[in-house]
């Protein structure tokens, strides 16, 4: 029986689906639904009606001063998520590659696919969908063969978080709507364009709390110093991982509490409380670039390696040069 391929535009019309990837649920459709400068693009594969494929994408407005036909990108986290064991991932994944380059690229300048769990994950068809590749950086520790997170860190490291929660830095999780919203307006006063090009709204932490922590598959650690919120992260939980999606502190006025230390800490802590295996930081740049953040996580024990992420521009003549480039 032939694959079925399904669109979905509106999170109403979207079934309940199987599976436990959170960057390929109904879930973080339904976030990326409600926040604004974003679309999100279901398609999921079926045959002989079992959902046997499901891949989220999401378009999203670009912060600089473009024009309107370059204001919109198109994300994917990883290739997808296949549920049924005995399907062939390969195949059903070029369909939905297909499917979903055709549709993305009406809409977008440019798709990113980011965050494959395998650099080699998909390479024959993005190559015969044109898509070129450039190599990135991942870093993840691991949790499950420690007995504390603590364990890893470096001793420079574990000096600083001891000095840290020792001058009176509090660190805890965040449960009002208050403390995400005082969150969410540090991370954007501090953050800095070389660890994240692009960072949502103040708004967007709200609907985490909406959709998403109030389902445990989020959570926000927020590091307060004198009844003060200086520093916090985001987390998201998905099947055996946890993912560090934001962190940020104001390091520089509250040096001696060290603030994007317990931040990142108060994550890798809570991950391992909740047997998580691995936690893994989202963006930590090219292989061939400085990284201050980079450099940062990679203090509290965790291993680098080697990814891939793939590229599709919308206009195939500087398409087709940066893949001569890049081939």
């Amino acid at each position: 029986m032939a694959l079925k391929l399904t669109s979905y535009y509106r999170g109403k019309d979207i079934p309940e689906l199987p599976g436990n990837n959170i960057f390929h649920s109904k879930d973080l459709f339904l976030l990326y639904e409600a926040a604004s400068g974003y679309t999100p693009l279901m398609i999921v594969a079926s045959e002989e009606g079992k959902i046997v494929g499901k891949l989220l994408s999401v378009l999203r407005k670009q912060t600089l001063l473009l024009p309107t036909f370059l204001g919109k990108r198109c994300e994917i986290y990883g290739i997808g998520e296949y549920p049924e064991e005995n399907v062939n991932k390969e195949a059903v994944f070029g369909e939905m590659l297909e499917h979903l380059t055709n549709e993305a690229l009406r809409h977008s300048f440019a798709i990113e696919f980011r965050n494959l769990e395998n650099a080699l994950d998909g390479y024959k068809h993005f190559r015969v969908n044109r898509y070129f590749a450039i190599n990135w950086l991942r870093v993840r520790n691991s949790l499950h063969d420690i007995d504390k997170v603590e364990d890893r860190f470096n001793a420079s490291r574990y000096r600083q978080l001891k000095k840290g929660i020792k001058s009176g830095a509090e660190v805890c999780e965040a449960t009002t709507s208050e403390e995400i919203q005082e969150f969410s307006r540090m991370l954007h006063k501090i953050y800095s364009s070389r660890m994240r090009k692009y960072f949502p709204s103040s708004q967007f932490f709200k609907l985490i709390d909406q959709w998403l922590i109030s389902k445990d598959l989020a959570k926000i650690y927020i590091v307060k110093y004198k009844g003060k919120i200086i520093g916090g992260s985001a987390c998201l939980f998905s099947g055996e991982n946890a993912y560090l999606w934001f962190s940020g502190a104001m390091r520089k006025t509250y040096a001696l509490q060290y603030p994007g230390i317990l931040a990142v800490w108060a994550a890798l802590k809570d991950a391992k409380k909740r047997n998580y295996r691995h936690l893994e930081f989202t963006d930590v740049g090219l292989p061939f670039q400085k990284h201050g953040y980079r450099n940062f996580v990679l203090h509290f024990g965790g291993k680098q390696s080697s990814t891939r992420r793939w590229f599709r521009i919308r206009w195939d003549f500087i398409n087709n040069i940066i893949r001569k480039f890049y081939s």
